[in-house]
């Protein structure tokens, strides 16, 4: 009966030989540890590698890899609408093969080779380094390691053999992170917001590992968890990238494209959280947003002439493409509320200058008075040049005699500076109110400096307002 034959017919023998090999010699087990792993090591690289080319030639993907932030509008709707599911279920299909053949392996080769750690046991497995109690003992079959008077074996220097283990680990499997590493970068190639996904699924496979006799793979999944996020980072850095290169492109009107393709990329991110961590994603979010409206600050100041426009028209398009998620996600949240604020500084500019533009004499008017009542009694306004009531009179014909057409004049400039009409009807209504409490304004002006001078009612600046 051959030497194999017995280990096979008996699996325990093997840990009586060792045990009083190593009770003989206490070194001699290194050589043997070395000599198993280097073995193993081939073979378990070999499988790893022809599954996960396998699993990569199995795959049915897209063959064009998913545009986001570049490239025309069709083609941003074409990546985000590409099914590529079956690229992070191939990911996750090869950690739920290798991962708990890793952890067996990892946990045999400890207790084969005798080292003296606690053994990785189950959810719902017998506990089997519980001592034998009796012949009648359930727990009869009892795999603990004892010495050769028929003690167990009590580990005192469990931290220098974990240690050892770890070392001895390292050898039986390394390389083989180089297959799952493959099929990450493949991952990215097809669609690199798949990295949010996988991220997940390291994710929820480092929650179940300890890092006890499976150190490796511990250490593997950290290192798979690394990677997913250096390649979805240089992802967000390309995505930047392209963003800012917009900010060449000088004279440009209207919505600029990576405002509504954001929003798309947003919802598609969304969709492959499922639960996990917002760390990740988040960090993105804050980091393209900041892109975004930095970029957006720089062409609005290439020509001051249409800034104001360029800031409304871009912020207003922000808020209402990102209105849905901004109700559920706070990191857009924030955002979304940063580009109301922006959005209606932006209006205030704009419409005053509107404003100062058609009534410019009526309202520097009323500027110069209210400098000089720091300077001067109220009374005393009247009697300075430029400021009496001849020059009251005059101004007021000048701005107020055929008002009507005036606030059409008004009316038709803000429209004509807007390239979307959707949001003209709401700056209109801005720029009525803000010319009234000016006009409003102007009129207490009048009546405290310059007593009962006639001027035209409030009211009836309302009504004439209203018809508009």
């Amino acid at each position: 009966m051959s030497y194999y034959y017995i280990l096979a017919s008996f699996p325990f023998l093997h840990l009586w030989l060792l045990i009083c090999a190593q009770s003989l010699d206490k070194s001699c087990l290194g050589p043997l540890r070395k000599a198993y792993c280097q073995s193993l090591n081939l073979l378990l690289r070999r499988e790893a590698r022809e599954f996960a080319n396998e699993l990569r030639a199995s795959t049915k993907a897209p063959k064009n890899p998913a545009v986001w932030l570049e490239g025309s509008n069709n083609a941003g709707q074409n990546g985000s609408s590409a099914d590529t599911s079956t690229v992070s279920d191939a990911y996750s299909k090869m950690l739920t093969i290798f991962i708990p053949l890793l952890v067996d392996e990892s946990s045999f080769f400890a207790h084969f080779m005798c080292f003296e750690v606690p053994a990785l046991v189950p959810a719902g497995a017998p506990n089997v380094n519980k001592r034998r109690s009796g012949a009648n003992d359930p727990d009869d079959d009892d795999l603990s390691l004892m010495d050769p008077d028929g003690n167990d074996i009590k580990p005192d220097n469990t931290s220098v053999e974990l240690g050892t283990l770890n070392d001895a680990l390292q050898e039986l499997l390394d390389g083989i992170q180089e297959d799952f590493y493959a099929v990450v970068d493949w991952a990215y190639k097809i669609d690199p917001l798949r990295c949010i996904s996988m991220h997940g699924i390291t994710e929820r496979y480092l929650s179940g590992q300890k890092a006890d006799a499976a150190g490796f793979v511990r250490k593997l999944l950290d290192d798979l968890e690394s990677r997913i996020s250096v390649q979805f980072s240089r992802f967000i850095d390309e995505a930047c990238h392209q963003i800012e290169r917009n900010e060449r492109n000088v004279r440009q009107t209207g919505i600029l494209a990576y405002i509504p393709r954001f929003a798309v990329l947003a919802s598609r991110m969304e969709q492959y959280i499922q639960g996990q961590s917002r760390d990740l994603i988040d960090k993105a979010y804050t980091k393209l947003v900041s892109t975004m409206f930095t970029t957006l600050e720089k062409i609005a100041q290439s020509d001051p002439k249409t800034a104001d426009i360029v800031l409304i028209e871009n912020y207003a398009a922000f808020q209402n493409s990102l209105y849905d998620l901004a109700n559920v996600v706070p990191t857009l949240a924030k955002f979304y509320h940063q580009a109301s604020e922006s959005y209606e500084q932006a209006c205030t500019r704009h419409i005053s200058s509107l404003i100062y533009l058609q009534f410019e004499r009526l309202f520097q008017f009323s500027r110069k008075v209210d400098e000089l009542t720091y300077t001067i009694a109220a009374e005393e306004i009247p009697f300075q040049l430029g400021l009496s009531k001849t020059d009251l009179r005059r101004v007021l014909k000048s701005s107020l005699s055929g008002i009507d057409k005036s606030i059409g004049a008004m009316y038709r400039r803000l429209q004509k500076t807007l390239t979307s009409d959707e949001l003209f009807p709401s700056l209109w209504d801005k720029c009525k109110k803000e010319f009234l409490d000016k006009y409003e304004s102007f009129v207490q002006m009048v009546t405290r400096i310059y007593g009962n001078e006639p001027i035209m009612p409030v009211a009836e600046m309302r009504d004439t307002l209203a018809s508009f």
